[in-house]
C-alpha cells in the first residue's frame, strides 16, 4: 500500500518537480552509498586482524557517518546556491572539510597498521571519502576553485599513503584513482545541476509567458469593455437628459426616450456578455448603421458613405471598432452639429475618415490619445494599420484609420459602396 501511494504521488508531480526530486535524491543516495563503502572497508578483515586499536576503527566509522549526516543539509544548500538562491554558510563547508580530513586520516592510519599490501582497498576507501565533501563543494564554489580542490585532494591522499608506508606505485595508483574519481564527481554533479538550472529557467519563462498572456487578456477585456460601453453609455446619458426635459414639460415623448434607453441598456448587457465570452466581433456595416442612428438620435446630422460589406472580416472588425470609438468621441466631446463618415480607397488599403464640427477652441490631443484611442491604435497595429486623430484648427475634429488589404482588389468589384 505504501509503495502504491508513493507511486501515485510520483505520477501526480509535474515534470520539473520529478527532475528536481530525482537529482536531489541521486546526489544524496550516492553520498550515502560512499559513506557505506567507507564504513564497510573500515571494518574489513585485514583491518580487524591487524594491531589497529578498536577506538581508531570506531572513530573512522563514526567520522564517515558524520560526513553523511553533514552532507544532507550541505548538498541541499549547495544546490540551492548553484540555482541562484541563498549562498552556503562557510562554517558548514569548513565542517564538512574537517570531517573529510579526519576520515581520511583515520583510513591512512588504519593502512599504516595493516600495511598497504594486505589492505589494497585503501585506494577505494580514500576515493569514497572525498565524495561526500566534493559533491556539495563543487556546486558552492567557482570552477577554478573546484579544480584546485580536486588537485589538492588527489595529491594529499597520494602523499598520505606514502606517509602510511605505501610504495611509490601504490601512491601513484591512489593519485590516479582519487583524481579520476574527483573529476568524475565534478563532471556529473555540475552537469546534473546545470540541467536542473536550465529546466528551472524554462519553467520560469513559462510562468512569465502565462502571466503575460493573462495581462494581455486583461488589457483586451478592458479595451473591449471601453469600446462596447463607451458609446452606449453616452447615448443613455443623452437620452436620459432628453427624457427628463420632456417629462418636465409634460410631453409624452419622454416615455419613448426611456423605452429607447431601456433597449440600449439591454443591448449593452448582451454585448458585455459577448465580450466576456470572447465571441464579440465588430461588424462594419452594423457599426456604421448604429453610429448613424445614435448620432441622429442625439440631434447630430450624420452622413455615411460606403459600407465595406465586401472587405475581409479582420478589416471589417477593426474598422467597426474604429467607427464605435469615433462615434463615442463625437458624443462625448464638444458640441457637434454635423458628422461625416466615409470609407475610401487608400492605395493598397482602405481608410475610414470621420469628421465632426463643434470642437471646443484650444482642444488638443495628447500623444497616444485617451484610453479609447490608445486601444484603437493597438487594434489597428495588430493588422498593420495606423490611426491619425486630432483637431484640424477650423473647429473640426478629424479621425482617419487606415488598414492595408491582404490582396489587391478588382476595381470592378470594389468593396466600398455608397450609402
Amino acid at each position: 500500500m505504501w509503495v502504491r501511494a508513493q507511486v501515485r504521488r510520483w505520477q501526480k508531480r509535474e515534470g520539473f518537480d520529478k527532475v528536481v526530486l530525482y537529482t536531489r535524491g541521486t546526489m544524496h543516495s550516492t553520498v550515502w552509498a560512499m559513506v557505506l563503502c567507507v564504513v564497510l572497508l573500515s571494518v574489513t578483515r585485514p583491518v580487524r586482524h591487524s594491531d589497529a586499536p578498536a577506538f581508531l576503527i570506531a572513530g573512522t566509522v563514526l567520522a564517515a557517518i558524520a560526513q553523511g549526516v553533514c552532507s544532507v543539509p550541505l548538498v541541499a544548500r549547495a544546490l540551492d546556491s548553484y540555482l541562484g538562491r541563498e549562498p552556503v554558510a562557510r562554517r558548514l563547508i569548513a565542517l564538512a572539510a574537517g570531517l573529510s580530513v579526519a576520515n581520511a586520516a583515520g583510513l591512512l592510519t588504519l593502512g599504516g597498521y595493516t600495511g598497504t599490501e594486505t589492505f589494497p582497498e585503501l585506494t577505494l576507501a580514500l576515493g569514497a571519502v572525498v565524495w561526500p565533501f566534493l559533491t556539495p563543494f563543487v556546486l558552492a564554489v567557482p570552477v577554478w576553485a573546484s579544480g584546485a580542490a580536486i588537485a589538492a585532494v588527489a595529491f594529499g591522499m597520494s602523499g598520505g599513503t606514502l606517509v602510511a608506508g605505501a610504495t611509490g606505485f601504490f601512491a601513484s595508483t591512489t593519485l590516479a584513482g582519487v583524481g579520476f574519481g574527483s573529476a568524475l564527481i565534478f563532471a556529473t554533479v555540475r552537469l546534473s545541476a546545470w540541467t536542473l538550472g536550465i529546466m528551472q529557467k524554462l519553467r520560469d519563462a513559462r510562468d512569465v509567458e502565462t502571466r503575460l498572456a493573462v495581462a494581455e487578456e486583461r488589457l483586451r477585456f478592458g479595451r473591449d469593455m471601453h469600446d462596447v460601453l463607451g458609446r452606449n453609455l453616452a447615448v443613455i446619458a443623452l437620452k436620459s437628459e432628453l427624457a427628463v426635459e420632456l417629462g418636465q414639460r409634460g410631453k409624452p415623448a419622454a416615455m419613448e426616450q426611456m423605452v429607447e434607453v431601456q433597449r440600449i441598456a439591454r443591448a449593452s448587457q448582451q454585448e458585455v456578455r459577448d465580450v466576456v465570452r470572447g465571441y464579440r466581433e465588430a461588424d462594419l456595416s452594423t457599426e456604421l448603421l448604429g453610429a448613424q442612428g445614435v448620432l441622429r438620435a442625439a440631434g447630430i446630422a450624420c452622413t455615411v458613405h460606403g459600407d465595406g460589406g465586401q472587405l475581409p472580416a479582420p478589416v471589417q472588425s477593426v474598422l467597426g471598432w474604429a467607427v464605435r470609438e469615433a462615434a463615442t468621441n463625437v458624443l462625448r466631446h464638444g458640441d457637434p452639429q454635423r458628422c461625416a463618415i466615409r470609407l475610401e480607397a487608400a492605395g493598397d488599403g482602405v481608410r475610414l475618415v470621420v469628421e465632426n464640427d463643434g470642437v471646443a477652441p484650444g482642444r488638443t490631443v495628447v500623444p497616444g490619445g485617451g484610453s479609447g484611442l490608445h486601444g484603437l491604435r493597438e487594434r489597428l497595429a495588430a493588422v498593420g494599420g495606423s490611426l491619425d486623430a486630432g483637431p484640424t484648427g477650423d473647429g473640426l475634429f478629424h479621425l482617419a484609420a487606415t488598414v492595408p488589404l491582404p490582396a489587391p482588389r478588382n476595381a470592378a468589384s470594389s468593396p466600398l459602396k455608397n450609402r
